[in-house]
Protein backbone atom coordinates (compact mmCIF):
# COMPACT_ATOMS: atom_id res chain seq x y z
CA UNK A 1 0.00 0.00 0.00
CA UNK A 2 3.24 2.16 0.76
CA UNK A 3 3.60 5.37 3.12
CA UNK A 4 2.55 4.78 6.11
CA UNK A 5 0.77 1.63 7.62
CA UNK A 6 -2.87 2.32 7.66
CA UNK A 7 -4.56 0.37 10.93
CA UNK A 8 -7.92 1.95 10.30
CA UNK A 9 -10.63 2.73 7.06
CA UNK A 10 -13.55 5.25 7.82
CA UNK A 11 -17.02 6.04 5.92
CA UNK A 12 -16.50 3.34 3.47
CA UNK A 13 -19.38 3.22 0.86
CA UNK A 14 -21.37 0.21 0.57
CA UNK A 15 -24.07 0.79 -2.24
CA UNK A 16 -27.54 -0.18 -2.79
CA UNK A 17 -28.26 -1.86 -6.46
CA UNK A 18 -31.09 -1.89 -8.77
CA UNK A 19 -32.32 -5.34 -10.58
CA UNK A 20 -33.08 -3.39 -13.98
CA UNK A 21 -35.59 -6.75 -14.49
CA UNK A 22 -35.01 -10.06 -13.13
CA UNK A 23 -36.48 -13.01 -15.39
CA UNK A 24 -36.58 -16.45 -14.05
CA UNK A 25 -35.56 -19.01 -16.51
CA UNK A 26 -36.24 -22.48 -14.34
CA UNK A 27 -35.37 -23.94 -10.99
CA UNK A 28 -32.07 -26.40 -10.79
CA UNK A 29 -31.70 -29.61 -9.30
CA UNK A 30 -30.50 -28.06 -5.95
CA UNK A 31 -33.48 -26.16 -5.43
CA UNK A 32 -31.96 -22.74 -6.73
CA UNK A 33 -33.01 -20.80 -9.37
CA UNK A 34 -31.73 -19.80 -12.75
CA UNK A 35 -31.73 -16.09 -13.29
CA UNK A 36 -31.12 -13.77 -15.94
CA UNK A 37 -30.90 -10.13 -14.47
CA UNK A 38 -29.14 -6.71 -14.74
CA UNK A 39 -27.56 -4.89 -11.84
CA UNK A 40 -27.03 -1.45 -11.48
CA UNK A 41 -25.26 0.56 -8.34
CA UNK A 42 -27.04 3.08 -7.55
CA UNK A 43 -25.82 6.21 -4.65
CA UNK A 44 -27.97 5.31 -1.98
CA UNK A 45 -25.29 3.74 0.34
CA UNK A 46 -24.31 1.74 3.86
CA UNK A 47 -20.99 3.66 5.49
CA UNK A 48 -19.07 0.90 7.58
CA UNK A 49 -16.30 1.64 9.52
CA UNK A 50 -13.09 -0.52 10.12
CA UNK A 51 -10.63 -0.25 12.75
CA UNK A 52 -7.74 -3.38 12.10
CA UNK A 53 -6.79 -5.36 15.47
CA UNK A 54 -3.66 -7.62 16.39
CA UNK A 55 -5.87 -10.21 18.34
CA UNK A 56 -7.62 -11.78 15.80
CA UNK A 57 -11.13 -10.87 17.28
CA UNK A 58 -13.61 -9.74 14.72
CA UNK A 59 -16.18 -7.27 16.65
CA UNK A 60 -19.07 -5.53 15.77
CA UNK A 61 -18.80 -2.00 17.35
CA UNK A 62 -22.48 -0.43 17.99
CA UNK A 63 -25.37 -2.19 17.49
CA UNK A 64 -25.49 -2.72 13.29
CA UNK A 65 -28.65 -4.00 12.07
CA UNK A 66 -31.49 -4.01 14.96
CA UNK A 67 -32.24 -7.35 16.05
CA UNK A 68 -29.77 -9.03 14.08
CA UNK A 69 -28.09 -11.89 16.03
CA UNK A 70 -24.32 -11.66 15.88
CA UNK A 71 -23.67 -14.90 14.15
CA UNK A 72 -26.46 -13.94 11.42
CA UNK A 73 -25.25 -10.67 10.23
CA UNK A 74 -23.13 -11.16 6.94
CA UNK A 75 -20.55 -8.32 7.89
CA UNK A 76 -19.17 -10.29 10.47
CA UNK A 77 -19.63 -13.81 8.54
CA UNK A 78 -17.79 -12.12 5.45
CA UNK A 79 -14.88 -10.92 7.33
CA UNK A 80 -14.41 -14.25 9.05
CA UNK A 81 -14.26 -15.73 5.50
CA UNK A 82 -11.18 -13.46 4.65
CA UNK A 83 -9.62 -13.91 7.86
CA UNK A 84 -10.09 -17.88 7.12
CA UNK A 85 -9.16 -17.87 3.94
CA UNK A 86 -5.97 -16.12 4.16
CA UNK A 87 -4.56 -17.39 7.63
CA UNK A 88 -4.39 -13.90 8.63
CA UNK A 89 -3.09 -12.64 12.34
CA UNK A 90 -5.38 -9.86 12.15
CA UNK A 91 -8.76 -9.06 13.38
CA UNK A 92 -11.38 -5.94 13.24
CA UNK A 93 -13.49 -4.16 14.89
CA UNK A 94 -16.51 -3.23 12.75
CA UNK A 95 -18.94 -0.27 13.08
CA UNK A 96 -21.67 0.28 10.31
CA UNK A 97 -24.25 3.14 9.34
CA UNK A 98 -27.62 1.41 7.94
CA UNK A 99 -29.23 3.75 4.86
CA UNK A 100 -30.41 1.36 2.96
CA UNK A 101 -33.54 -0.36 3.70
CA UNK A 102 -33.26 -3.80 4.85
CA UNK A 103 -35.47 -6.11 2.54
CA UNK A 104 -35.97 -3.96 0.25
CA UNK A 105 -34.58 -5.98 -2.64
CA UNK A 106 -32.07 -3.19 -2.93
CA UNK A 107 -28.83 -5.47 -1.72
CA UNK A 108 -27.80 -3.38 1.63
CA UNK A 109 -26.11 -6.95 3.49
CA UNK A 110 -24.69 -8.26 0.36
CA UNK A 111 -23.27 -4.50 -0.23
CA UNK A 112 -22.45 -5.04 3.19
CA UNK A 113 -20.49 -7.57 3.00
CA UNK A 114 -19.26 -7.25 -0.28
CA UNK A 115 -17.57 -3.71 0.71
CA UNK A 116 -16.10 -5.63 4.22
CA UNK A 117 -14.26 -8.17 1.93
CA UNK A 118 -12.48 -5.71 -0.07
CA UNK A 119 -12.05 -3.13 2.60
CA UNK A 120 -10.17 -5.26 4.94
CA UNK A 121 -8.54 -7.23 2.32
CA UNK A 122 -6.57 -3.52 2.03
CA UNK A 123 -6.51 -2.70 5.54
CA UNK A 124 -4.84 -6.93 6.41
CA UNK A 125 -2.98 -6.48 3.18
CA UNK A 126 -3.80 -10.06 2.28
CA UNK A 127 -3.63 -9.10 -1.61
CA UNK A 128 -6.53 -11.44 -2.90
CA UNK A 129 -7.20 -10.70 -6.30
CA UNK A 130 -10.81 -9.85 -7.67
CA UNK A 131 -11.40 -13.47 -8.64
CA UNK A 132 -10.46 -14.66 -5.57
CA UNK A 133 -12.95 -12.36 -3.60
CA UNK A 134 -15.74 -13.57 -5.80
CA UNK A 135 -14.97 -17.03 -4.93
CA UNK A 136 -15.52 -16.37 -1.14
CA UNK A 137 -18.35 -13.65 -1.74
CA UNK A 138 -20.51 -16.33 -3.59
CA UNK A 139 -21.36 -18.40 -0.16
CA UNK A 140 -21.99 -15.71 1.13
CA UNK A 141 -25.37 -15.05 -0.79
CA UNK A 142 -25.91 -14.63 -4.67
CA UNK A 143 -25.90 -11.10 -4.99
CA UNK A 144 -22.55 -10.39 -2.91
CA UNK A 145 -20.64 -11.03 -5.91
CA UNK A 146 -21.81 -8.79 -8.11
CA UNK A 147 -20.45 -5.85 -5.55
CA UNK A 148 -17.18 -7.52 -5.82
CA UNK A 149 -17.69 -7.47 -9.21
CA UNK A 150 -17.76 -3.69 -9.62
CA UNK A 151 -19.29 -2.76 -12.75
CA UNK A 152 -22.96 -2.92 -14.28
CA UNK A 153 -23.42 -6.22 -14.92
CA UNK A 154 -25.72 -8.84 -17.01
CA UNK A 155 -26.16 -11.93 -14.61
CA UNK A 156 -26.93 -15.51 -15.08
CA UNK A 157 -27.12 -18.54 -13.14
CA UNK A 158 -27.81 -17.87 -9.65
CA UNK A 159 -25.77 -14.39 -9.82
CA UNK A 160 -22.03 -15.85 -10.17
CA UNK A 161 -21.91 -15.56 -14.10
CA UNK A 162 -21.35 -11.85 -14.86
CA UNK A 163 -20.40 -9.65 -17.91
CA UNK A 164 -20.27 -5.89 -17.91
CA UNK A 165 -22.77 -4.10 -19.57
CA UNK A 166 -22.81 -0.29 -20.33
CA UNK A 167 -26.22 1.89 -19.11
CA UNK A 168 -27.19 4.63 -20.39
CA UNK A 169 -26.52 8.04 -17.68
CA UNK A 170 -29.87 7.88 -15.46
CA UNK A 171 -31.71 8.95 -12.34
CA UNK A 172 -34.29 7.07 -10.21
CA UNK A 173 -36.93 7.54 -7.74
CA UNK A 174 -37.14 4.41 -5.34
CA UNK A 175 -40.71 4.17 -3.24
CA UNK A 176 -40.52 1.97 -0.26
CA UNK A 177 -43.72 0.60 0.97
CA UNK A 178 -44.26 -0.33 4.53
CA UNK A 179 -44.25 -4.39 4.22
CA UNK A 180 -41.86 -6.96 4.18
CA UNK A 181 -41.32 -9.34 1.75
CA UNK A 182 -39.91 -12.96 2.63
CA UNK A 183 -37.53 -13.41 -0.38
CA UNK A 184 -37.50 -17.10 0.48
CA UNK A 185 -41.88 -17.11 0.22
CA UNK A 186 -41.79 -15.51 -3.21
CA UNK A 187 -39.34 -18.00 -4.90
CA UNK A 188 -41.62 -20.98 -3.10
CA UNK A 189 -44.86 -19.56 -4.37
CA UNK A 190 -46.01 -22.31 -7.09
CA UNK A 191 -47.28 -19.36 -9.27
CA UNK A 192 -44.43 -18.14 -9.58
CA UNK A 193 -42.98 -17.44 -13.47
CA UNK A 194 -39.92 -20.08 -13.48
CA UNK A 195 -40.07 -20.42 -17.89
CA UNK A 196 -39.05 -17.52 -19.01
CA UNK A 197 -36.98 -17.63 -22.20
CA UNK A 198 -33.05 -17.02 -22.15
CA UNK A 199 -32.10 -13.75 -22.99
CA UNK A 200 -28.41 -12.99 -24.92
CA UNK A 201 -26.08 -10.47 -23.60
CA UNK A 202 -26.49 -9.04 -27.13
CA UNK A 203 -30.43 -8.71 -27.59
CA UNK A 204 -30.65 -6.53 -24.11
CA UNK A 205 -27.45 -4.10 -25.19
CA UNK A 206 -29.41 -3.69 -28.76
CA UNK A 207 -32.45 -2.52 -26.45
CA UNK A 208 -30.40 -0.29 -24.72
CA UNK A 209 -28.74 1.84 -27.71
CA UNK A 210 -32.43 1.49 -29.58
CA UNK A 211 -34.52 2.82 -26.45
CA UNK A 212 -33.66 6.05 -24.93
CA UNK A 213 -36.29 5.60 -22.04
CA UNK A 214 -38.14 2.32 -20.45
CA UNK A 215 -37.23 -0.96 -18.47
CA UNK A 216 -35.96 -4.01 -20.67
CA UNK A 217 -37.94 -6.93 -19.86
CA UNK A 218 -39.61 -7.35 -16.31
CA UNK A 219 -39.65 -8.96 -13.21
CA UNK A 220 -40.95 -12.14 -12.68
CA UNK A 221 -41.30 -11.88 -8.94
CA UNK A 222 -43.65 -9.01 -9.40
CA UNK A 223 -47.05 -10.99 -10.06
CA UNK A 224 -46.61 -12.92 -6.86
CA UNK A 225 -45.23 -10.09 -5.04
CA UNK A 226 -48.37 -8.05 -5.95
CA UNK A 227 -50.99 -10.82 -4.87
CA UNK A 228 -49.69 -10.95 -1.71
CA UNK A 229 -48.89 -7.87 -1.00
CA UNK A 230 -51.60 -5.31 -2.16
CA UNK A 231 -50.17 -2.32 -0.62
CA UNK A 232 -47.05 -2.83 -3.26
CA UNK A 233 -49.75 -3.74 -6.47
CA UNK A 234 -51.86 -0.17 -5.33
CA UNK A 235 -48.19 1.64 -5.23
CA UNK A 236 -46.81 0.19 -8.11
CA UNK A 237 -50.81 0.76 -10.71
CA UNK A 238 -50.28 4.64 -9.06
CA UNK A 239 -46.72 4.92 -10.49
CA UNK A 240 -48.22 3.63 -13.75
CA UNK A 241 -50.93 5.04 -13.93
CA UNK A 242 -49.15 8.38 -13.64
CA UNK A 243 -47.52 7.89 -16.47
CA UNK A 244 -43.70 6.07 -14.83
CA UNK A 245 -42.48 2.81 -16.57
CA UNK A 246 -42.30 1.66 -13.00
CA UNK A 247 -40.69 -1.62 -11.11
CA UNK A 248 -39.87 -3.82 -8.50
CA UNK A 249 -36.45 -4.23 -7.68
CA UNK A 250 -34.82 -7.91 -6.66
CA UNK A 251 -38.10 -9.85 -4.59
CA UNK A 252 -38.98 -6.28 -3.15
CA UNK A 253 -40.93 -4.25 -1.59
CA UNK A 254 -39.02 -1.54 -2.98
CA UNK A 255 -40.33 -0.14 -6.57
CA UNK A 256 -38.54 2.22 -9.13
CA UNK A 257 -38.60 4.10 -11.99
CA UNK A 258 -36.18 5.38 -14.10
CA UNK A 259 -35.53 9.26 -15.11
CA UNK A 260 -32.65 11.25 -17.24
CA UNK A 261 -31.49 13.18 -14.80
CA UNK A 262 -32.17 14.27 -10.48
CA UNK A 263 -34.06 17.10 -11.30
CA UNK A 264 -37.12 15.40 -14.00
CA UNK A 265 -37.11 12.50 -10.83
CA UNK A 266 -37.19 15.02 -8.54
CA UNK A 267 -40.02 16.86 -10.07
CA UNK A 268 -42.09 12.95 -10.71
CA UNK A 269 -42.14 12.22 -7.27
CA UNK A 270 -43.07 15.64 -6.28
CA UNK A 271 -46.11 15.14 -8.54
CA UNK A 272 -46.79 11.55 -7.71
CA UNK A 273 -46.17 11.26 -4.18
CA UNK A 274 -49.01 13.33 -2.57
CA UNK A 275 -51.26 10.71 -4.54
CA UNK A 276 -49.94 7.51 -3.58
CA UNK A 277 -50.30 8.35 0.28
CA UNK A 278 -53.82 9.35 -0.38
CA UNK A 279 -54.33 5.62 -1.46
CA UNK A 280 -56.43 3.84 1.41
CA UNK A 281 -54.51 1.02 3.63
CA UNK A 282 -51.26 2.33 2.22
CA UNK A 283 -47.46 3.32 4.48
CA UNK A 284 -45.06 5.02 2.70
CA UNK A 285 -41.18 4.38 4.70
CA UNK A 286 -39.26 5.68 2.35
CA UNK A 287 -38.24 7.85 -0.92
CA UNK A 288 -35.50 8.20 -2.37
CA UNK A 289 -33.98 10.30 -5.70
CA UNK A 290 -30.76 8.63 -6.78
CA UNK A 291 -27.72 8.65 -9.46
CA UNK A 292 -27.29 5.50 -11.04
CA UNK A 293 -23.52 4.48 -11.13
CA UNK A 294 -21.23 3.01 -13.47
CA UNK A 295 -18.70 1.72 -11.29
CA UNK A 296 -18.96 0.69 -7.79
CA UNK A 297 -16.79 3.13 -5.58
CA UNK A 298 -14.48 0.53 -4.23
CA UNK A 299 -13.49 -0.90 -7.60
CA UNK A 300 -9.85 0.73 -7.89
CA UNK A 301 -9.33 -1.14 -4.73
CA UNK A 302 -9.29 -4.70 -5.77
CA UNK A 303 -6.36 -6.20 -7.96
CA UNK A 304 -8.01 -7.81 -11.12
Amino acid sequence: MGGATVTALYDVPAPAKLNLFLHVLGRRPDGYHQLQTVFRFIDLADRLDFERTADGRIERAGDGLPGLPADQDLVLRAARQLQQATGTHYGARIAYRKHIPAGGGLGGGSSDAATTLIALNRLWETGLTRNRLLRLALPLGADVPVFIFGQSAFAQGVGEDLAAVALPPQAYWILRPGVHVPTADVFRDPDLTRDSESVKISVFADWQTEHSSGLFGRNDLEPVVCRNHPMIAHMLGSMRGAGLDARMTGSGSCLFAGFADIRDARVQQDRIISKIRDLPNVVIEGSWICQGLDDHPLRDWVMD
